[in-house]
């Protein structure tokens, strides 16, 4: 497995990392054992860059603590990045926020426990909380830095102001943000950004929700709790568009013998040295599929061929109109 550096302060990590938000929450039921088995499976590859959230386990630290039982053997072999960020009293998780600096801290000692460790590596704000200035709370996770719990700060779904504001009082190491084929909105303003200030980018996502993958079927064959169900880009002409596009980059990936999952996740290893994909799965058989990528080499021509497949990225938002709002506050 090969490495990269994310950010000016020290923070290296597997070319490709594992997302594990599914292996409890939005995509349907899942079996703990099988999470652990995929997690233990990817840091036999060479995987060492393992993501959560306080979110993740709806409020009892259920997916920090499966991934915590799963490294527990390796803990300080690999890199463990959570997220804090919500209101976890709301009627509906995920329509509140709290980055109040005592929450901040709260979130940080439930995790340091989750978790099974004596330090997080990265500490992202999970979303921009409109009633806390981000200023203050870079400056809560300076001091977890100061005090040993915390290594690196991260962002997540925001936007270049607050990324900039964040950056004068705590040097953020990585922005995590939803980047692939399929959704491209980073590029005009966010990318050259983090390119100019030195910042890593961990995109989530990065097969599409895995529209990019050889699985994939319209909106109301997915299980109730599946996120995709509501995703615009799996209704109506929005899911015959994007269809239409994966079939043909799944050609494309036929041609140079790999499937279309490493295809998507080798395009973003092209995008920059300074990236990270996380693709997440619960499937072993998966995760071995999507670590081929770092092998895959594309060419001028291919990289071509997928700009003119999705020059803009997929019909439809990847989240709805209520929910961007949030994840696009600077």
């Amino acid at each position: 497995m090969q490495t990269r550096i994310l950010g000016q302060q020290g923070l290296k990590v597997s070319s490709i990392g594992l997302g594990t938000m599914g292996m409890t929450m939005a995509y349907g039921p899942s079996n703990e054992n099988e999470g652990i088995a995929t997690i233990r499976r990817a840091y036999e590859l060479g995987v060492n860059f393992f993501d959560t959230a306080e979110l993740y386990g709806y409020g009892n630290g259920h997916n920090e603590q499966l991934l915590g039982k799963a490294v527990k053997d390796f803990r300080d072999k690999v890199v463990l990045a959570t997220k804090f960020g919500f209101d976890m009293t709301a009627e509906q998780l995920g329509t509140r926020f709290n980055s109040r600096p005592e929450n901040i801290r709260k979130v940080a000692e439930n995790s340091l426990r989750y978790l099974q460790t004596d330090y997080i590596d990265v500490f992202y704000q999970h979303i921009p909380d409109p009633d806390v200035p981000i200023e203050e709370v870079a400056g809560v996770v300076g001091d977890l830095i100061k005090e040993g719990k915390v290594k690196y700060f991260g962002l997540s779904n925001t936007g270049s102001k607050t990324i900039r504001r964040a950056h004068a009082v705590t040097p953020v190491s990585v922005l995590q943000t939803e980047y692939s084929i399929f959704e491209r909105e980073i590029e005009d303003d966010i990318l050259p950004t983090l390119n100019e200030l030195g910042i890593g980018l961990v995109p989530y996502a990065p097969l599409g929700r895995g529209f990019l993958t050889d699985a994939v079927k319209p909106s109301h064959e997915y299980p109730e709790g599946d996120m995709r169900r509501f995703d615009e880009r799996w209704q109506g002409e929005n899911y015959i568009y994007n269809l239409k596009a994966t079939e043909q980059l799944k050609e494309l990936a036929s041609n140079k013998g790999i499937s279309v999952a490493e295809l998507a996740l080798a395009w973003l290893l092209n995008q920059g040295e300074n990236i990270v994909p996380i693709p997440g799965t619960r499937s072993v058989t998966r995760v071995e599929q999507n670590i081929n990528a770092v092998n895959v080499n594309l060419t001028e021509a291919d990289l071509q061929r997928i700009k003119e497949i999705l020059p803009h990225g997929s019909a439809g938002s990847r989240y709805p109109a209520g929910m961007i709002e949030n994840f696009t506050r600077d």
